[in-house]
């Protein structure tokens, strides 16, 4: 059975795991990073300096950064669609290239050619970014049966939101994960709203978590809004499909603040239900106050550590903004002629 953490539940128990001082200055600096990020690409994106599609992560930071405080860095892979700047920047790489990807220029972690839902870094293990509904759910398997195959260690971490969950090629992948005792834990990051229609009008079954019954597969619903649970929910899962035991499912429940992407006025929802989540729910909020009441860090500390992050942010805007753009030539690169 599936162990659930939500909100609400939450707030009742007594035995919520904590994190250490270092855990949460660390949760509070990456998750920081990632607002404020995704906070200037909304901007740039206003300006016209970023074309295409933008999906904006804020409000669901806490997901990605436990699950990954909670991996391998640099060795468990990581894969997810096209909601992927929060991804990125977790897992270490170069805000500069991130956002220059996102303006298309040459700096671009793609060279500039691939933007929002085109990036990668097999250095870093993170194989995108992936714009078709549902990919990621059948390339992250692959993934896993590369690891396996090959003797590895390591575990892939395949992330979809709970419009994904609908997908046929998620159950297929699930089939061969469990079959196959593939070391993959499936993140589902479920915001509610999918690209507009909200999971009680689409889903017939909205316990995600429990998608994967059919197959074996043990799934947890967690609470994705406290780092707290994201970050004790991964390790149990991650330490599961690198025993050998197979896939897992974790059913994140958590917020976007904004629409699906920089195009959606987000009219599905109401104002207030959007305040409420911001004002009471917020995941950098509250390890802000916990840092406080803890005497972890002061006023000024987090003051410090925001300077830092807007001055990172900053850079990475102005680079972005001045660096050129590809030669004509790097539309003949990068080309898998068979």
């Amino acid at each position: 059975m599936a162990r659930k953490a939500t909100a609400t539940k939450s707030k009742a128990q007594s035995n919520i795991p904590e994190l250490t001082k270092e855990e949460e200055l660390y949760a509070f600096r990456e998750m920081l990073l990632i607002r404020r990020f995704e906070e200037k690409a909304g901007q740039m994106y206003g300006m016209g300096l970023i074309g295409g599609f933008c999906h904006l992560y804020i409000g669901q930071e806490a997901v990605v950064t436990g699950i990954t405080m909670s991996t391998k860095l640099g060795e468990d892979a990581q894969i997810t669609g096209y909601r992927d700047h929060g991804h990125m920047l977790v897992m270490g790489l170069d805000p500069k290239g991130v956002m220059a990807e996102l303006t298309g220029r040459k700096g671009g972690l793609s060279k500039g050619k691939g933007g929002s839902m085109h990036m990668f870094s097999n250095e870093h293990r993170f194989y995108g970014g992936n714009g078709i509904v549902g990919a990621q759910a059948s390339l992250g398997t692959g993934l896993a049966f590369a690891s396996k195959y090959r003797g590895e260690d390591t575990v892939s971490i395949t992330y979809f939101g709970d419009g994904a969950a609908n997908q046929g090629q998620v159950y297929e992948s699930f089939n061969m994960a469990k079959l196959w005792k593939l070391p993959v834990v499936y993140v589902i990051e479920n915001n509610r709203y999918a690209m507009g229609t909200s999971l009680e009008r689409a889903a017939s079954t909205t316990d995600l978590s429990q998608r994967g019954v059919s197959f074996g597969i043990p799934g947890e619903q967690v609470d994705g809004m406290d780092i707290r649970m994201v970050k004790d929910a991964a390790e149990r899962a991650i330490e599961h499909a690198r025993s050998g035991k197979g896939p897992y499912i974790l059913e994140m429940l958590t917020y976007r603040y904004r629409g699906h992407s920089m195009s959606d006025p987000a009219k599905y929802r109401s104002k207030d239900e959007v305040t409420t989540m911001r004002s009471e729910r917020d995941p950098i909020e509250q390890v802000r106050k916990r840092i406080l009441e803890k005497n972890y860090a002061s006023e000024d500390d987090l003051k410090e550590i925001e300077k830092d992050v807007r001055a990172i942010v900053t850079e990475a805007a102005d680079f972005a903004t001045n660096d050129p753009e590809p030669d004509t030539s790097e539309l003949y690169t990068d080309i898998l002629i068979d």
